[in-house]
């Protein structure tokens, strides 16, 4: 064994062990409770960032950690190899995007490997790869068989300049990123997978997320955006009838004009004999506003000169067409109601419309419309027979008058819109349908799948390669044999990235899309990855599994069980990035201190959840630490060692632990009460206290008192089972030092295939007893108290434990009830 510690040395042998006897390959095992551990894939851009970094080590601790529970571990890799960089790299340096990513890749690749991530890189999967693809096609055709695809006209980012469609991050100021021009809005046939016919399942198996953060499952609800509200008919003179969605009918009769979008039909029909009209369109047209936007924004509109008839009070109601309204949401028009809806309100502030109050303060106090619109709900004001109603009565009594007079019906309306999947960009999945002038879209036969995607191209310019190559997009007609074309976009790479984790499962299979192995290994069990994907990832992911399911591939609902999003890495208080000039290379760390201290602060800096801020020192301090640990390792070996080849079994029981010293005793217990609480911490993933529970350890250790005695050295059967435990709680987080001791001291095997440390309360006996703790009558934990410990002793050990935290949540403690020797029951107060 070296005295020194030596990383790089430690780090290169216990990889090249890993590596050669493939410690991380998995097979699917009936007998063994399975573990399926998923980071989200990368984007192979060029190197790893810290966040990156991060996030996977996040990862395999929670893999190691459930390995060592003696569970059948999954945890792949692979990589989302489709995207816009590839071709802005293209453009930029011309080199194809295939072979600019697959070089990024295997840089990326080392980088993983030397960091020591835990695995099964037989399974290792390239989006981009024609093995992958072909099944997305392939799946892709099943649902248009089901119409569960559709083709449709749809408003795009286009560059007239460049000639090209943008994404909306290509959209700087409103203007091309590339030529500087105004970006303008049009319409081009785009496809479309109908996520809204699983809007209310995905919002209902919300409730079966009991693991996922409460953030996100907030962020998906309001992103489907279900509704309860009622769809109302104003007629129009010699125009067809504008139907309108609300969710406020009890504002009905506070109507004062109707607002239509710039895109609406309606708008479409007038501006073709009315230029001022036409050009405030134009105008609209080039401006793609968020709804987020719409409260901050100038509202803008003119009249269409028609009024449409209030359906209950048949007065002529103006229409107008105004900018905040947009096409997307509802009918893509609104009965604005000045006195109960800011934007209504500032509209008519501005355009001298009148306001109408409906609804009173519940309190009955007089609302001051100086200060804006009263948005809240209340009682009915001068609304007919409703007048008196609350809002909630009215909603039901204003729904079933307009029933009634066929004028309205109810309806549940979502937020949620169908995921437009077409992208016209060349480095993607190519869209398996062939275009024809006799049987229009043609779904490609399966025999000819994958339609693979050229590689070897050049970009003269941003448009995709594909509409100009006659080798791709020339072919005949499977149906009536004539000339047709091949469809040229290619698929959103949220496509790729939806489903990924189930081809894990079977990555080799090559005659179907998912075998019953995916059956075995689903749900995963924890997937971890940054809430900037709390959406549109794991939204359309979940909408996928249950397309598979439906298709009869898995037999789930929900992709993964367990999510947890990991906290950025700052750097002077801001995320790291090259445009702050606030980046660490993870690379140059790993080679000056080795993998371990970058995993050991990674770990021990914050909690997953929560932001990390960078630290120099605390990189050093880490290093530090580690050092400490390599160096008692060696002061001990001997005496580790020595007790190595003794029987096992028998170590403890061999000692006379009633005649142990006291003080030596004491450490003792301690030891295992640490190894209590770092269970505890893994369990909830808070790896930082960990790491300081192996910290503690360290320090008992260097400090164990010397004690006379006739009998086995108890002093070095503390040594040796507390170093024994403290490698295995490290071993998750700190690998490869942990591997190299292991060895090194002749502990049994492999530390990676070492059970999980267990509790050993034979030193207890004498000196401590075991209390059941209760908070508010429920188990919740265990303590060990001393013998013939008073009241405020033992109520002191509950309230410090970590587990009677966690149960009594903050609430205030009310009295401590103990039976003595036995139990303890916390009551606690509202």
């Amino acid at each position: 064994m070296e005295e020194q510690y030596k990383p790089q040395e430690i780090e290169t042998n216990a990889q090249r062990y890993w590596h050669e006897k493939n410690c991380f390959q998995v097979v699917e095992d009936v007998n063994r409770e399975k573990f399926y551990c998923l980071s989200m894939f990368p984007y192979p851009s060029g190197s790893l960032h810290m966040g990156h970094v991060r996030n996977y080590t996040i990862g395999d601790v929670i893999a190691r950690y459930q390995y060592m529970l003696g569970k059948n571990v999954l945890q792949p890799m692979g990589w989302d190899a489709f995207g816009l960089p590839a071709e802005n790299a293209a453009i930029k340096n011309n080199i194809p995007p295939a072979a600019w990513t697959r070089q990024n890749i295997q840089h990326i690749r080392g980088q993983m490997m030397r960091i020591g991530f835990a695995y099964d890189w037989s399974r290792e999967i390239t989006t981009c790869d024609p093995e992958y693809y072909r099944w997305e096609q392939w799946f892709f055709l099943r649902l248009f068989k089901k119409g569960l695809v559709y083709k449709k006209n749809a408003e795009v980012n286009w560059d007239p300049e460049d000639q090209t469609v943008l994404a909306n991050e290509q959209v700087v100021n409103g203007r091309g990123w590339r030529s500087g021009a105004l970006v303008e809005r049009r319409e081009i046939p785009q496809w479309f997978l109908k996520i809204t016919a699983y809007a209310e399942e995905l919002l209902r198996d919300l409730d079966k997320l009991e693991h996922w953060p409460q953030q996100v499952k907030t962020m998906q609800r309001n992103w489907i955006g279900r509704s309860e509200g009622v769809e109302i008919t104003f007629p129009v003179s010699g125009q067809d009838p504008i139907r309108i969605y609300t969710t406020r009918p009890d504002t009905l009769y506070g109507v004062t004009y109707i607002a239509v979008a710039p895109q609406h039909p309606l708008t479409r029909r007038l501006a073709e004999h009315n230029p001022a009209l036409k050009l405030f369109m134009e105008e609209c047209r080039n401006i793609k506003v968020a709804e987020a936007d719409i409260a901050t924004m100038e509202k803008r509109g003119m009249p269409l000169g028609l009024t449409a008839r209030h359906p209950l009070t048949g007065q002529d109601i103006p229409v107008w067409v105004a900018n905040f309204v947009l096409m997307e949401y509802g009918s893509g028009a609104l009965m604005a109601v000045p006195a109960h809806d800011q934007r209504d309100f500032e509209f008519a502030q501005k355009y001298g419309l009148p306001l109408k109050q409906v609804i009173a303060p519940a309190d009955e106090t007089r609302w001051d419309f100086n200060q804006g619109a009263y948005t809240e709900y209340g009682t009915l004001m001068d609304s007919a027979e409703f007048t008196g109603l609350t809002s909630t009565q009215a909603f039901n009594a204003v729904a079933a008058h307009l029933e009634a007079l066929e004028l309205g019906e109810r309806k549940i309306q979502y937020r949620l819109r169908d995921w437009g999947v077409s992208r016209q960009r060349y480095w993607g999945t190519p869209i398996p349908i062939i275009n024809c002038m006799n049987c229009g879209a043609v779904p490609v036969p399966d025999k000819d799948l994958p339609v693979i995607l050229p590689e070897e191209v050049q970009f003269t310019g941003v448009v995709s390669p594909l509409k100009t190559m006659a080798s791709f997009y020339k072919t005949t007609c499977p149906k009536c044999h004539e000339p047709a074309e091949r469809e040229t976009d290619t698929f959103d790479t949220f496509m790729e990235s939806s489903w990924y984790y189930a081809r894990f499962a079977c990555k080799k299979q090559n005659k179907s899309m998912l075998d019953g192995r995916a059956n075995y290994w689903l749900s995963v069990d924890q997937y971890v990855g940054g809430i900037e994907h709390a959406v549109l990832h794991l939204l359309y992911a979940r909408f996928f599994h249950k397309l598979m399911r439906d298709e009869g591939l898995l037999n789930t609902d929900e992709p993964f069980l367990r999510l947890l999003s990991q906290g950025m890495v700052l750097n002077n208080g801001a995320k790291m990035s090259k445009s702050k000039g606030n980046v660490v290379d993870p690379q140059l760390l790993v080679d000056h201190y080795g993998a371990d201290t970058v995993r050991l602060f990674m770990m021990f800096a914050a909690p997953p959840e929560q932001s990390l801020e960078w630290s120099d020192s605390g990189v050093e301090g880490a290093h530090r630490f580690l050092k400490r640990l390599w160096a008692y390792g060696y002061e001990v070996k001997d005496i580790i060692r020595k007790l190595n080849r003794l029987p096992k079994t028998n170590l403890l029981s061999m000692a006379n632990w009633e005649k142990a010293d006291a003080a030596q005793t004491e450490v003792f217990r301690q030891i295992y009460e640490i190894l209590e609480q770092a269970k505890f911490d893994y369990e909830r993933q808070q790896y930082n206290t960990v790491v300081s529970s192996c910290m503690k350890i360290l320090n008992l250790l260097a400090k164990i008192p010397e004690a006379d005695s006739d009998q086995i050295d108890i002093r070095e059967i503390i040594i040796f089972k507390g170093f024994s435990i403290l490698l295995r709680l490290l071993a998750p987080i700190t690998p490869h030092i942990t591997h190299q001791l292991w060895q090194d001291l002749n502990y049994e095997g492999i530390i990676l295939n070492a059970s999980w440390p267990r509790s050993s309360p034979i030193v207890f006996k004498v000196d401590t007893i075991e209390l059941v703790v209760q908070v508010n009558g429920k188990l919740r934990s265990r303590v060990r108290v001393p013998h013939g410990a008073n009241q405020e002793i033992i109520e002191s050990r509950i309230v410090d434990d970590a587990k009677v935290q966690q149960a009594i949540n903050g609430k205030l403690i009310k009295k401590i009830i103990i039976v003595p020797g036995k139990l303890a029951n916390v009551v606690t107060g509202e």
